[in-house]
């Protein structure tokens, strides 16, 4: 709008320097005054908005919500090295606490994320799936390292199939990294990688499944 400014000084600085004329000039000016602020305006209102991220949080709590009024049972399998397992049954009123890790992670669908995450988009045709992926503009600021979400295009309908966080959190006395995985409608998967001071990593993985044919 600088130009708008500038004409206006003039036409002010000519009023009063001929005001004779000034009548003739403000009839010849206002329609085209009027035009300007309209297209003005008119462009800020057809600016197109910023499309929202996909909301993973609520998406997990709707899965959650399913599960916990749904007839399924719940196997948890803690993994204890390659070859050994333990494998615990829960009923399904336990699913949110067996579920925290997913059901705290900070909500990057909040617009107070918008500028702190990039999105990609992209279809992998070896997988048939459309992967949407945000990461942190500034990674050593977020808990949030990496979320991807994998849909399944379709011509009764786009489903997503799975996500995965990667979740990262430090302070004095430990640095936690966690890799999240969501297999929709299936089950879900932990793995939790530990540092403390002064001792060796330590790894765990637990999956618990409540839809899901067991492979192996």
């Amino acid at each position: 709008m600088p130009a708008l400014n500038f004409n206006m000084a003039g036409f002010i600085l000519q009023g009063y320097t001929n005001f004779g004329g000034m009548k003739k000039a403000v009839c010849h000016l206002l329609p085209g005054l009027l035009v300007l602020l309209f297209a003005c305006h008119s462009k800020k209102k057809d600016s197109p908005a910023k499309e929202k991220f996909f909301p993973v949080l609520s998406y997990i709590k709707s899965q959650v919500a399913h599960i916990d009024t749904s007839l399924y049972s719940l196997k948890k399998i803690t993994f204890i090295d390659s070859i050994r397992t333990d494998t615990t049954y829960y009923r399904r009123e336990h699913i949110r606490e067996l579920a925290v890790d997913f059901l705290n992670i900070p909500d990057i669908f909040d617009d107070t994320f918008s500028e702190r995450f990039k999105e990609y988009k992209q279809f992998d045709q070896t997988l048939n799936k459309v992967i949407i992926t945000y990461t942190p503009v500034n990674p050593e600021k977020e808990e949030i390292q990496r979320q991807e979400i994998l849909i399944t295009p379709a011509p009764e309908g786009d489903k997503v199939s799975t996500i995965i966080i990667d979740h990262f959190a430090s302070n004095k006395d430990s640095m936690v990294q966690k890799r999240l995985l969501w297999q929709v409608d299936k089950s879900f998967q932990v793995v939790t990688t530990k540092q403390l001071p002064g001792r060796p990593e330590t790894n765990t993985t637990f999956k618990v499944i409540w839809n899901e044919d067991e492979t192996y």
